[in-house]
């Protein structure tokens, strides 16, 4: 579990994105979010997690049929967050302040995991994927939009470069997505970019039931015997 200071230096760093956050960034990840979250066409009465749900850039797409919960760890993001809210009267929405490495929540509680530009900005990705899967119901969705550390080792030494700069504004570069997906009961089934050119993954995975997570387990054992 992160450290008081750790937290106190994340909260003041969220404080002083927020704006920028909200005038810049949300303007180059709102479509791409957007378009995520309507391509999954989320059923009436489903239950839904968004872990880092920042200003709120995602708000507008759920449908007002679903049940949606958005934690975030910086009162001043969910602040702007909360305004959205309340302007377009979102009664299907709750926020709620949380550290996403310790999701407040029983096991298998949620339809729907989802986190956009977030993995990378935590101290413990590992950690925040494994209390995603662990609140997801079996057979659940869970969904994830990150910058990943590329394959081909010429473009991650270029991007390499940029690390020290971007990990003083919060997140880092060389994140690998295998590091995030090689977790217990995940069955990733799609991976895709929303076009050729962008630095942005989406991952689309799925929580298996414990039937089918103890076949695959079976499965990999003979292969790998």
């Amino acid at each position: 579990m992160p450290n008081a200071a750790l937290r106190s230096d994340q909260s003041k760093l969220y404080y002083q994105l927020a704006g920028c956050y909200e005038s810049v960034f949300s303007a180059f990840i709102r479509e791409r979010i957007q378009s995520a979250i309507r391509s999954l066409a989320i059923p009436s009465g489903a239950q839904v997690l968004e872990v880092g749900v920042g200003t709120g850039v995602s708000l507008p797409a759920y449908p007002k049929h679903a049940d949606v919960t958005a934690i975030d760890l910086s009162p001043e993001m969910l602040e702007r967050a909360q305004r959205k809210v309340e302007r377009h009267d979102w009664r299907h929405v709750r926020l709620r302040e949380m550290d996403a490495l310790n999701l407040e929540y029983p096991d298998e509680h949620f339809d729907y995991v989802l986190s956009f530009h977030v993995i990378s900005v935590v101290p413990d990705s590992e950690r925040m994927m494994q209390e995603m899967v662990r609140v997801a119901k079996p057979e659940g969705t869970i969904v994830l939009i990150n910058h990943f550390r590329s394959r081909l080792p010429w473009v991650a030494s270029v991007v390499d470069r940029l690390d020290p700069v971007t990990r003083r504004l919060g997140w880092r570069t060389t994140l690998r997505l295998d590091d995030v997906v090689e977790v217990d009961e995940l069955r990733v089934e799609r991976v895709y970019k929303t076009s050729p050119a962008s630095l942005f993954t989406v991952v689309q995975a799925r929580k298996p039931t414990m039937q089918s997570a103890a076949s695959r387990s079976r499965r990999q054992r003979a292969e790998a015997s």
